[in-house]
This record gives C-alpha cells, sequence and structure tokens, in this order.
C-alpha cells in the first residue's frame, strides 16, 4: 500500500532512483543538489540499496563514470546542478549521441557571475541542444514521479537516450512537501528490468564513439536528431502506463483553467504553482485567463502548445533566464519560433524574472499579466520586459 509522507525533493528523487533499482551511481556534491547523493550513499552504506556508488573528484569525471556504467548496459544514475553541469558539458553531448540511457536530475542554480547558489533555469537552458530528453517538475512528488518516469522513456529500446529531470534549486530541493511513494511492486510493474541491446561485452566485441569523418557525421547527428523527435510518442506513452499504475496522469504541455481564455500565462517549474494562485486571484474578478505550463522541454512539443494556446489572443510567457543580447526569454523565443506559421496566433509577450534564486510573489505575477495585456494591446515591437529589477541598471562597469 502506498504511504504519504514529507519529503523535500531532493530525498524524492533519491528514493525513486532506489525503487528504480539503480546498478550504478556516480555524483560529485555540489549545493543545491547534494542532498541527492549524500541520500543515495547512506542508502548504499547501509545495505538499502544494492548499488555501485562511485565517488568521485569533478562533475566532469561523474559523467564520464556514468559513460562506462551505462556502457555496459548498468541502469546509471546522477545528480548536478548549476556550474556542475557547465563542467560535465562536454561529456553531456556524448551521453546523448552514443545513445546511453541514463537520468540525471538537476536541481537548477544560476550560472556565473556573480557566484550564485540559488535557482534559476540558466543552467537548463545552457544544455537545451545537447541531445537529452528534459523535463520539469513543479514539486516535490513530480521529482519523484519524473524520475521514475524518466528511466521509463530513456531506457525503452525505441528511445535508448538520456533524459534529465529538472527541479528548481532550494525553492524545490530543499521545500519538504507531502509525497506519496508507492508499493515497490507497482514500481516493478512500471519499470521492467535494463536491458540494453549494445552493452559492451568482451565475448561480443564492438565499437562504441568511433572516429566519425566528413562522410558519415552528419547522417549520424541526424540519426540521433530523428531518435529525439520520434521518443515523444514514447513519453505520452509513459505517461499513459504511470497514470494507469500510480493514479497521476501528466501532459506534456498542461493547461489550468485555461479554456475559452483570451489571455494566457505561460511557465515552467515551481513558479507555475505560485502563477495558479494569481490566475485564481484574476479569475474571480472575471477575467479571461488561464495558465499553460511547459512539462515536456525537449524534444519540444509543437503540436501540443498549439493546441494549447489555439483560442488565445496574448500568451504571456515568463522565463527564468535571459537570453543574454537576444530577442526574447529563450522559452518566449521558442514558442514565437512554433507558433510562427500558424495562420491564427496569439501574440507573444515575453518577461523574464526570478534570476538567481529572486522570489517571485504572486503580486508579481499579478503585474506580468496586467502589463503584459497592455504591451500587446499597444501592438509595441519591444514584446520582452524584466519584472521585479530595483532601479537604473546600465551595462557600464566601473
Amino acid at each position: 500500500m502506498s504511504k504519504r509522507v514529507g519529503l523535500e525533493a531532493s530525498h524524492a528523487a533519491a528514493e525513486a532512483a532506489k525503487m528504480a533499482d539503480v546498478d550504478v551511481i556516480a555524483a560529485y556534491p555540489i549545493t543545491p543538489q547534494t542532498h541527492i547523493p549524500e541520500r543515495l550513499a547512506e542508502m548504499v552504506a547501509d545495505g538499502e540499496l544494492n548499488a555501485a556508488y562511485i565517488p568521485v573528484e569533478s562533475e566532469h569525471s561523474a559523467l564520464s563514470a556514468c559513460l562506462g556504467a551505462a556502457a555496459v548496459g548498468a541502469r546509471t544514475f546522477t545528480a548536478t546542478a548549476g556550474q556542475g553541469l557547465e563542467l560535465m558539458h562536454e561529456v553531456v553531448y556524448v551521453a546523448s549521441s552514443m545513445r546511453y540511457p541514463m537520468v540525471m536530475t538537476v536541481c537548477n542554480r544560476a550560472l556565473s557571475a556573480p557566484l550564485s547558489v540559488w535557482g534559476d533555469h540558466s543552467d537548463a537552458m545552457a544544455v537545451r541542444d545537447t541531445g537529452w530528453i528534459q523535463v520539469f517538475c513543479q514539486n516535490s512528488q513530480e521529482a519523484f514521479d519524473m524520475t521514475l518516469w524518466a528511466f521509463r522513456v530513456g531506457e525503452d529500446s525505441r528511445v535508448l537516450l538520456p533524459v534529465m529531470v529538472h527541479f528548481d534549486g532550494f525553492h524545490l530541493s530543499h521545500v519538504t512537501e507531502p509525497v506519496i511513494l508507492p508499493e515497490q511492486e507497482e514500481v516493478g510493474r512500471f519499470l521492467p528490468k535494463f536491458h540494453y541491446p549494445f552493452a559492451l561485452n568482451p565475448d561480443k566485441p564492438m565499437t562504441h564513439g568511433a572516429f566519425g569523418p566528413p562522410d558519415v557525421y552528419s547522417e549520424a547527428k541526424i540519426a540521433q536528431e530523428v531518435a529525439i523527435r520520434e521518443s515523444k510518442a514514447v513519453a505520452i506513452q509513459g505517461f499513459k502506463e504511470f497514470g494507469d499504475i500510480f493514479g497521476r496522469y501528466y501532459q506534456l504541455v498542461e493547461s489550468y483553467r485555461a479554456e475559452g481564455a483570451k489571455t494566457l500565462l505561460l511557465t515552467m517549474g515551481s513558479f507555475s504553482e505560485t502563477a495558479k494562485i494569481a490566475i485564481d486571484a484574476k479569475k474571480k474578478k472575471g477575467e479571461s485567463l488561464g495558465l499553460i505550463t511547459l512539462r515536456l522541454w525537449r524534444p519540444f512539443p509543437f503540436e501540443e502548445l498549439r493546441q494549447a494556446v489555439k483560442n488565445a489572443e496574448t500568451l504571456i510567457v515568463f522565463d527564468r533566464c535571459v537570453s543574454l543580447g537576444g530577442p526574447a526569454g529563450t522559452v518566449a523565443s521558442e514558442i514565437r519560433s512554433a507558433l510562427y506559421n500558424e495562420k491564427k496566433r496569439p501574440k507573444v509577450v515575453s518577461f523574464v524574472g526570478g534570476l538567481g534564486g529572486r522570489d517571485m510573489p504572486v503580486e508579481d505575477f499579478e503585474y506580468i499579466v496586467d502589463r503584459g495585456r497592455e504591451i500587446a494591446e499597444k501592438g509595441s515591437k519591444e514584446l520582452s520586459e524584466t519584472v521585479g529589477i530595483r532601479g537604473e541598471v546600465t551595462g557600464i562597469r566601473g
């Protein structure tokens, strides 16, 4: 029988890795994800989890160790955040291009400089083009659920890709919330034993990661692109199977009180729950307003997004990452691209805020909605603004 316990998202992810019966864990502690490898190391040391825990000297080494483990067919797990994800950046590309299934939880953290250990989405956006499946969580329950789902999808023989599970540093990683933990038997029904069809074996020699001259490199990369795009169907199937067993159904793009709304707010991650409170307050005043949340970031859910926003007049996108020198927030730019060829599409207004862990109270989201509609109605060409910035900011040093 399932049980309801209080867990921070970091420990929820660790519990999911344990119930997934991982074979190898390699991780380096870095704020704010340290609680994940700490808890897993404790589980291994106490005999709660029969797995190899590899202590390493850096995040680069952590993911490199995961490559070796995945190459021989081990169910593999790691975790990182912010600068740690950047340190392993070159290896991130290798994991996906080698088609090594593994799961990495990323407690999203702002990138330096200035040095910050608090959360935003700059680290997630820095690796958006590395070929990993990427999914975002709103709370601790989802940190548990998405970790199990990530193993199920990434290890599927039709996919064979690594998966990042993103949840916000400190706002989720260090906050205790109620989490429903299932029975191990239920997890076993959802997540079968892992069988990697191309596992390295001395008795059956094969080559992984050979040199790729110009006459094969392009084909290899396009095959990788085809694979991640086609993984969307398996992601949808995985959500359906998860819901059938555990009773919690998820979608690639989720709507909250959005039916018939003329204005939609789009968010990702934990601030989506704060945004829901702002939506509720404005709906009570009779405003035609709803919320859209992106759960799947890669592969990008083009059709699901278009369907979700097709009847809206204004789409206000909230980013927790600055696309320095770009036309808008990173997510907003992709939304505009996804909707560009639609005959009937909402006007997309971009807002950036919550950087470096700065909190976004309900009032800020109410402001974003009001200001976003004002910008859309005026037809401004500058469809991007920041929120919550104090005083005048210039780019001049000194």
